[in-house]
Protein backbone atom coordinates (compact mmCIF):
# COMPACT_ATOMS: atom_id res chain seq x y z
CA UNK A 1 0.00 0.00 0.00
CA UNK A 2 1.75 3.25 -1.10
CA UNK A 3 2.26 5.67 2.00
CA UNK A 4 1.16 8.89 0.17
CA UNK A 5 -2.12 7.33 -0.98
CA UNK A 6 -4.94 8.44 0.97
CA UNK A 7 -6.64 5.43 2.44
CA UNK A 8 -10.31 5.00 2.22
CA UNK A 9 -13.12 2.66 3.59
CA UNK A 10 -16.33 2.25 2.14
CA UNK A 11 -18.75 0.74 4.40
CA UNK A 12 -22.28 -0.76 2.95
CA UNK A 13 -24.20 -3.93 4.20
CA UNK A 14 -24.90 -4.56 0.45
CA UNK A 15 -22.32 -5.40 -1.78
CA UNK A 16 -23.36 -4.03 -4.53
CA UNK A 17 -23.16 -0.76 -3.48
CA UNK A 18 -19.76 -1.21 -2.62
CA UNK A 19 -19.00 -2.19 -5.81
CA UNK A 20 -20.68 0.96 -7.51
CA UNK A 21 -19.02 3.30 -5.14
CA UNK A 22 -15.73 1.50 -6.36
CA UNK A 23 -15.85 1.44 -9.39
CA UNK A 24 -17.65 4.71 -9.78
CA UNK A 25 -14.56 6.76 -8.47
CA UNK A 26 -11.12 7.19 -10.41
CA UNK A 27 -9.10 6.47 -7.09
CA UNK A 28 -5.33 7.23 -8.49
CA UNK A 29 -6.38 10.18 -10.00
CA UNK A 30 -7.37 11.60 -6.54
CA UNK A 31 -3.93 10.48 -4.87
CA UNK A 32 -6.47 7.49 -2.90
CA UNK A 33 -6.85 4.02 -2.69
CA UNK A 34 -9.80 1.87 -1.39
CA UNK A 35 -7.95 0.57 1.57
CA UNK A 36 -10.50 -1.78 2.76
CA UNK A 37 -14.56 -2.28 2.44
CA UNK A 38 -16.74 -3.59 5.75
CA UNK A 39 -20.46 -4.87 5.43
CA UNK A 40 -21.22 -3.80 8.98
CA UNK A 41 -20.31 -0.91 11.11
CA UNK A 42 -17.95 -3.15 13.64
CA UNK A 43 -16.08 -4.85 11.10
CA UNK A 44 -15.61 -0.94 9.65
CA UNK A 45 -14.60 0.15 13.02
CA UNK A 46 -11.97 -2.70 13.23
CA UNK A 47 -10.62 -2.05 10.01
CA UNK A 48 -10.61 1.93 10.08
CA UNK A 49 -8.79 2.08 13.43
CA UNK A 50 -6.30 -1.01 12.13
CA UNK A 51 -5.88 0.51 9.03
CA UNK A 52 -5.48 4.16 9.64
CA UNK A 53 -8.00 5.20 7.28
CA UNK A 54 -8.27 8.94 6.03
CA UNK A 55 -11.39 8.45 4.51
CA UNK A 56 -14.81 6.75 5.54
CA UNK A 57 -17.59 6.62 2.82
CA UNK A 58 -20.37 5.20 5.25
CA UNK A 59 -24.16 3.90 4.94
CA UNK A 60 -26.15 4.90 7.86
CA UNK A 61 -28.36 1.29 8.30
CA UNK A 62 -25.80 -1.28 8.58
CA UNK A 63 -26.37 -4.50 10.75
CA UNK A 64 -24.44 -4.72 14.29
CA UNK A 65 -23.97 -1.42 14.30
CA UNK A 66 -25.41 1.64 12.63
CA UNK A 67 -23.83 4.16 10.50
CA UNK A 68 -23.73 7.20 12.83
CA UNK A 69 -22.86 4.72 15.83
CA UNK A 70 -19.82 4.16 13.95
CA UNK A 71 -19.44 7.43 12.84
CA UNK A 72 -19.32 8.58 16.66
CA UNK A 73 -16.71 5.74 17.19
CA UNK A 74 -14.37 6.93 14.47
CA UNK A 75 -14.71 10.61 15.76
CA UNK A 76 -13.29 9.60 18.96
CA UNK A 77 -10.55 6.99 17.91
CA UNK A 78 -9.79 9.08 14.95
CA UNK A 79 -10.47 12.35 15.04
CA UNK A 80 -8.69 13.35 11.96
CA UNK A 81 -10.63 10.86 9.79
CA UNK A 82 -12.60 12.39 7.03
CA UNK A 83 -16.30 11.25 6.71
CA UNK A 84 -19.02 11.01 3.69
CA UNK A 85 -22.34 9.91 4.61
CA UNK A 86 -24.08 7.82 1.55
CA UNK A 87 -27.44 6.69 2.38
CA UNK A 88 -31.00 6.86 1.07
CA UNK A 89 -32.40 8.26 3.88
CA UNK A 90 -33.75 11.33 3.08
CA UNK A 91 -34.49 12.73 6.87
CA UNK A 92 -33.87 16.23 8.47
CA UNK A 93 -33.06 13.84 11.64
CA UNK A 94 -30.13 12.36 10.12
CA UNK A 95 -29.07 15.16 8.39
CA UNK A 96 -28.45 17.15 11.67
CA UNK A 97 -26.70 14.39 13.35
CA UNK A 98 -24.66 14.13 10.48
CA UNK A 99 -23.90 17.47 10.93
CA UNK A 100 -22.98 17.84 14.69
CA UNK A 101 -20.56 15.23 14.08
CA UNK A 102 -19.07 17.33 11.37
CA UNK A 103 -19.41 14.73 8.60
CA UNK A 104 -17.52 16.53 5.36
CA UNK A 105 -21.17 15.57 3.49
CA UNK A 106 -24.06 14.07 3.13
CA UNK A 107 -24.97 12.02 -0.42
CA UNK A 108 -28.37 10.49 -1.16
CA UNK A 109 -28.46 7.18 -2.83
CA UNK A 110 -28.59 6.46 -5.96
CA UNK A 111 -24.79 7.59 -5.64
CA UNK A 112 -23.82 10.10 -8.72
CA UNK A 113 -20.27 9.67 -9.49
CA UNK A 114 -19.81 12.84 -10.57
CA UNK A 115 -20.91 14.02 -7.05
CA UNK A 116 -19.34 12.26 -5.46
CA UNK A 117 -15.73 12.96 -7.44
CA UNK A 118 -15.68 16.51 -6.43
CA UNK A 119 -16.63 15.67 -2.74
CA UNK A 120 -13.63 13.43 -2.62
CA UNK A 121 -11.50 15.95 -5.06
CA UNK A 122 -12.45 18.25 -2.17
CA UNK A 123 -11.73 16.17 0.86
CA UNK A 124 -8.15 15.32 -0.92
CA UNK A 125 -7.22 18.98 -1.65
CA UNK A 126 -7.93 19.16 2.65
CA UNK A 127 -5.76 16.57 3.66
CA UNK A 128 -2.87 17.59 1.30
CA UNK A 129 -3.21 21.14 2.73
CA UNK A 130 -3.92 19.57 6.43
CA UNK A 131 -0.35 17.38 5.45
CA UNK A 132 1.50 20.27 4.45
CA UNK A 133 0.44 22.39 7.24
CA UNK A 134 1.62 19.44 9.84
CA UNK A 135 4.66 19.06 7.84
CA UNK A 136 5.57 22.58 8.72
CA UNK A 137 4.74 22.37 12.49
CA UNK A 138 6.65 19.55 12.79
CA UNK A 139 9.64 20.67 11.35
CA UNK A 140 9.06 24.22 13.31
CA UNK A 141 8.83 21.95 16.51
CA UNK A 142 11.82 19.85 15.64
CA UNK A 143 13.80 23.10 15.00
CA UNK A 144 12.59 24.73 18.37
CA UNK A 145 13.62 21.34 20.32
CA UNK A 146 17.33 21.60 18.64
CA UNK A 147 17.36 25.03 19.62
CA UNK A 148 16.05 24.71 23.28
CA UNK A 149 19.65 25.21 25.53
CA UNK A 150 19.65 28.25 23.44
CA UNK A 151 16.34 29.00 23.72
CA UNK A 152 16.42 28.60 27.39
CA UNK A 153 19.85 30.61 27.56
CA UNK A 154 17.96 33.69 26.25
CA UNK A 155 14.77 33.16 28.35
CA UNK A 156 17.15 33.13 31.59
CA UNK A 157 19.16 35.82 30.58
CA UNK A 158 16.06 38.32 30.13
CA UNK A 159 15.25 36.88 33.00
CA UNK A 160 18.17 37.32 35.48
CA UNK A 161 17.83 41.01 34.55
CA UNK A 162 14.56 41.55 35.02
CA UNK A 163 13.60 42.38 32.04
CA UNK A 164 10.53 39.46 32.03
CA UNK A 165 7.04 40.07 33.90
CA UNK A 166 6.46 37.29 36.32
CA UNK A 167 3.32 36.16 33.34
CA UNK A 168 5.95 36.37 31.08
CA UNK A 169 8.68 34.06 32.85
CA UNK A 170 5.63 31.58 33.86
CA UNK A 171 4.97 31.31 30.49
CA UNK A 172 8.55 30.54 29.38
CA UNK A 173 8.80 28.14 31.85
CA UNK A 174 5.30 25.64 30.41
CA UNK A 175 6.93 26.34 26.87
CA UNK A 176 10.67 25.62 27.49
CA UNK A 177 9.62 22.39 29.33
CA UNK A 178 10.97 23.61 32.77
CA UNK A 179 9.35 23.36 36.71
CA UNK A 180 6.69 25.68 36.82
CA UNK A 181 7.61 26.88 39.91
CA UNK A 182 10.98 29.42 41.05
CA UNK A 183 14.22 27.90 41.56
CA UNK A 184 15.23 27.60 45.11
CA UNK A 185 18.98 28.46 44.28
CA UNK A 186 20.92 30.98 42.22
CA UNK A 187 24.73 29.81 41.35
CA UNK A 188 27.39 31.48 39.69
CA UNK A 189 30.64 30.02 38.76
CA UNK A 190 33.43 32.38 38.13
CA UNK A 191 37.25 31.66 36.44
CA UNK A 192 40.65 32.84 35.97
CA UNK A 193 38.91 33.90 31.91
CA UNK A 194 36.64 36.26 33.39
CA UNK A 195 38.92 38.49 36.17
CA UNK A 196 40.74 40.39 33.20
CA UNK A 197 39.64 41.95 30.04
CA UNK A 198 42.40 39.98 28.29
CA UNK A 199 42.65 36.54 27.37
CA UNK A 200 44.42 34.38 28.96
CA UNK A 201 44.31 31.92 26.16
CA UNK A 202 43.32 31.11 22.56
CA UNK A 203 39.24 31.33 22.27
CA UNK A 204 38.89 28.12 21.63
CA UNK A 205 41.06 27.15 24.19
CA UNK A 206 38.88 28.87 26.49
CA UNK A 207 35.55 27.93 25.08
CA UNK A 208 36.78 23.78 25.72
CA UNK A 209 37.65 24.95 29.16
CA UNK A 210 34.06 26.75 29.90
CA UNK A 211 32.29 23.95 28.62
CA UNK A 212 34.53 21.87 31.10
CA UNK A 213 33.74 23.33 34.14
CA UNK A 214 29.86 23.54 32.98
CA UNK A 215 29.89 19.84 32.16
CA UNK A 216 31.31 18.82 35.64
CA UNK A 217 29.01 21.18 37.56
CA UNK A 218 25.94 19.69 35.07
CA UNK A 219 27.50 16.00 36.75
CA UNK A 220 28.27 16.96 40.35
CA UNK A 221 23.95 18.62 40.19
CA UNK A 222 22.71 15.39 38.24
CA UNK A 223 18.61 14.28 39.34
CA UNK A 224 18.19 18.22 39.78
CA UNK A 225 16.35 20.20 37.35
CA UNK A 226 18.87 23.14 36.40
CA UNK A 227 19.58 25.38 33.61
CA UNK A 228 23.42 25.97 32.92
CA UNK A 229 23.95 29.73 30.92
CA UNK A 230 26.89 32.23 30.90
CA UNK A 231 25.74 36.07 31.69
CA UNK A 232 27.12 38.93 29.80
CA UNK A 233 29.85 39.40 31.62
CA UNK A 234 31.43 35.35 31.03
CA UNK A 235 29.94 33.84 34.30
CA UNK A 236 28.29 31.05 34.64
CA UNK A 237 25.03 31.16 36.56
CA UNK A 238 23.19 28.39 37.68
CA UNK A 239 19.62 28.17 37.98
CA UNK A 240 18.63 25.15 40.08
CA UNK A 241 15.44 23.40 40.98
CA UNK A 242 15.55 21.11 44.37
CA UNK A 243 17.58 21.69 46.70
CA UNK A 244 21.35 20.19 46.28
CA UNK A 245 23.67 19.51 49.68
CA UNK A 246 25.70 22.22 50.86
CA UNK A 247 28.44 20.25 49.79
CA UNK A 248 27.74 20.29 46.44
CA UNK A 249 29.41 23.89 45.69
CA UNK A 250 32.87 22.67 47.34
CA UNK A 251 32.67 20.08 45.60
CA UNK A 252 32.51 21.65 41.82
CA UNK A 253 35.27 24.14 42.83
CA UNK A 254 37.47 20.87 44.19
CA UNK A 255 36.65 18.90 41.00
CA UNK A 256 37.58 21.59 38.48
CA UNK A 257 40.99 22.27 40.50
CA UNK A 258 41.44 18.05 40.38
CA UNK A 259 40.34 17.68 36.86
CA UNK A 260 41.54 21.16 34.97
CA UNK A 261 44.04 22.72 37.18
CA UNK A 262 41.49 25.76 37.48
CA UNK A 263 40.83 27.70 40.89
CA UNK A 264 37.12 28.75 40.38
CA UNK A 265 34.88 30.36 42.72
CA UNK A 266 31.26 28.81 42.97
CA UNK A 267 28.69 30.92 45.09
CA UNK A 268 24.80 30.07 45.43
CA UNK A 269 21.80 31.91 46.92
CA UNK A 270 18.73 30.27 48.12
CA UNK A 271 15.81 32.49 46.04
CA UNK A 272 12.38 32.72 48.20
CA UNK A 273 10.87 35.64 46.09
CA UNK A 274 8.32 35.83 43.26
CA UNK A 275 9.04 34.79 39.43
CA UNK A 276 10.00 38.16 38.52
CA UNK A 277 12.73 39.30 41.29
CA UNK A 278 15.12 36.38 40.41
CA UNK A 279 17.38 39.08 39.44
CA UNK A 280 18.30 40.43 42.89
CA UNK A 281 19.13 36.77 43.95
CA UNK A 282 21.52 36.83 40.88
CA UNK A 283 23.02 40.04 41.92
CA UNK A 284 23.62 38.84 45.73
CA UNK A 285 25.71 35.42 44.02
CA UNK A 286 27.56 37.64 41.46
CA UNK A 287 28.51 39.80 43.98
CA UNK A 288 29.77 36.90 46.74
CA UNK A 289 31.53 35.39 43.89
CA UNK A 290 33.27 38.46 42.99
CA UNK A 291 34.42 39.42 46.63
CA UNK A 292 35.08 35.49 47.19
CA UNK A 293 37.76 35.79 44.61
CA UNK A 294 39.96 38.86 47.10
CA UNK A 295 39.86 36.28 50.25
CA UNK A 296 42.90 34.41 51.73
CA UNK A 297 42.78 30.72 50.98
CA UNK A 298 42.87 30.28 54.69
CA UNK A 299 39.19 32.09 55.06
CA UNK A 300 38.25 30.40 51.88
CA UNK A 301 38.72 27.08 53.70
CA UNK A 302 37.18 28.22 56.37
CA UNK A 303 33.99 29.27 54.28
CA UNK A 304 33.62 26.27 53.32
CA UNK A 305 34.38 24.61 56.25
CA UNK A 306 31.37 26.65 58.09
CA UNK A 307 29.26 25.38 54.85
CA UNK A 308 29.44 22.14 55.78
CA UNK A 309 29.35 21.90 59.53
CA UNK A 310 26.71 25.03 60.08
CA UNK A 311 24.31 22.26 61.18
CA UNK A 312 26.69 21.20 64.25
CA UNK A 313 25.17 22.46 67.56
CA UNK A 314 29.21 21.62 68.66
CA UNK A 315 30.42 23.90 66.72
CA UNK A 316 33.17 26.67 68.09
CA UNK A 317 35.73 28.81 66.78
CA UNK A 318 38.40 26.14 68.44
CA UNK A 319 36.97 23.53 66.83
CA UNK A 320 37.33 25.11 63.00
CA UNK A 321 40.69 26.46 63.96
CA UNK A 322 41.72 22.80 65.00
CA UNK A 323 39.99 21.27 61.73
CA UNK A 324 42.09 23.44 59.49
CA UNK A 325 45.03 23.97 61.45
CA UNK A 326 45.47 27.43 62.55
CA UNK A 327 45.12 29.44 65.56
CA UNK A 328 41.78 30.58 66.72
CA UNK A 329 43.23 34.10 67.17
CA UNK A 330 44.21 34.13 63.65
CA UNK A 331 41.18 32.95 62.33
CA UNK A 332 38.84 34.75 63.74
CA UNK A 333 40.96 38.30 62.94
CA UNK A 334 41.11 36.80 59.39
CA UNK A 335 37.72 36.84 59.25
CA UNK A 336 37.03 39.42 61.30
CA UNK A 337 39.48 41.51 58.03
CA UNK A 338 38.11 40.06 55.42
CA UNK A 339 34.29 39.10 56.12
CA UNK A 340 34.01 42.19 58.15
CA UNK A 341 32.36 39.61 60.53
CA UNK A 342 33.00 37.75 63.41
CA UNK A 343 33.15 33.99 63.82
CA UNK A 344 29.99 33.92 65.52
CA UNK A 345 27.99 36.74 63.55
CA UNK A 346 29.08 34.41 60.09
CA UNK A 347 27.80 31.00 61.55
CA UNK A 348 24.67 32.55 62.46
CA UNK A 349 23.99 34.57 59.12
CA UNK A 350 24.81 31.35 57.21
CA UNK A 351 22.26 29.41 59.66
CA UNK A 352 19.54 32.12 59.41
CA UNK A 353 19.98 32.28 55.51
CA UNK A 354 19.12 28.14 55.27
CA UNK A 355 16.62 28.35 58.26
CA UNK A 356 14.74 30.95 55.50
CA UNK A 357 15.24 28.45 52.97
CA UNK A 358 13.79 25.66 54.97
CA UNK A 359 11.11 27.68 56.11
CA UNK A 360 9.85 29.08 52.62
CA UNK A 361 10.90 25.36 50.92
CA UNK A 362 9.83 22.43 53.10
CA UNK A 363 7.04 21.41 55.51
CA UNK A 364 9.69 20.70 58.21
CA UNK A 365 8.46 22.35 61.28
CA UNK A 366 10.18 24.59 63.34
CA UNK A 367 11.97 22.11 65.49
CA UNK A 368 13.37 19.85 62.81
CA UNK A 369 14.77 23.18 60.96
CA UNK A 370 16.40 24.27 64.24
CA UNK A 371 18.27 20.91 64.53
CA UNK A 372 19.30 20.80 60.87
CA UNK A 373 20.58 24.85 61.07
CA UNK A 374 22.65 23.60 64.51
CA UNK A 375 20.64 24.86 67.46
CA UNK A 376 19.97 22.58 70.61
CA UNK A 377 16.67 23.96 71.15
CA UNK A 378 13.55 25.39 68.92
CA UNK A 379 13.45 28.11 71.79
CA UNK A 380 17.46 29.12 71.35
CA UNK A 381 16.45 29.09 67.94
CA UNK A 382 13.65 30.99 67.62
CA UNK A 383 15.38 33.84 69.55
CA UNK A 384 18.00 34.23 67.17
CA UNK A 385 15.64 33.98 64.05
CA UNK A 386 13.79 36.88 65.48
CA UNK A 387 16.72 39.03 66.84
CA UNK A 388 18.23 38.26 63.20
CA UNK A 389 14.97 38.80 60.55
CA UNK A 390 12.53 40.75 63.18
CA UNK A 391 9.91 38.26 63.45
CA UNK A 392 9.64 34.10 65.15
CA UNK A 393 10.45 31.52 62.75
CA UNK A 394 5.98 30.83 62.68
CA UNK A 395 5.70 34.50 61.68
CA UNK A 396 7.94 34.25 58.95
CA UNK A 397 6.67 31.11 57.32
CA UNK A 398 3.03 32.37 57.55
CA UNK A 399 4.01 35.91 55.44
CA UNK A 400 5.49 38.18 58.17
CA UNK A 401 8.12 39.13 57.26
CA UNK A 402 6.42 40.70 54.41
CA UNK A 403 3.76 42.76 56.07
Amino acid sequence: MDATMWKVLIADDEAIIRWGIRDAVKWEALDMEVAAEAEDGEEALELAVQLGIDVLLVDLSMPIMNGLTLVKHIREQLPECRIVIITGHDEFAYAQEAIRLSVDDYILKPTNPEQLTQVLTRIRDDLANSRKQQQHLDHASKQITRNFPLLRERFCLEWIKGQLTEAEVEEQLRFLMLPDAAPQLVGVIRWPETITGAPLMPEKERQLFRFAIENIAAELLEGYDKVLFRDDAGLTVMLIWGEPPDRVFPEIEEAVRSHLKLPVQVQAEAFNGPLDKLAETYELAKSAVYRDMTLSPLVRRAKQYLLEHYGDTEMTLESMAEALGASPVYVSRLLKQELGMTFVGYLTQLRMKKAVQLLSGTDLSINEIAERVGYDTQHYFSTAFKKVNGVSPNQYRKGGAFD
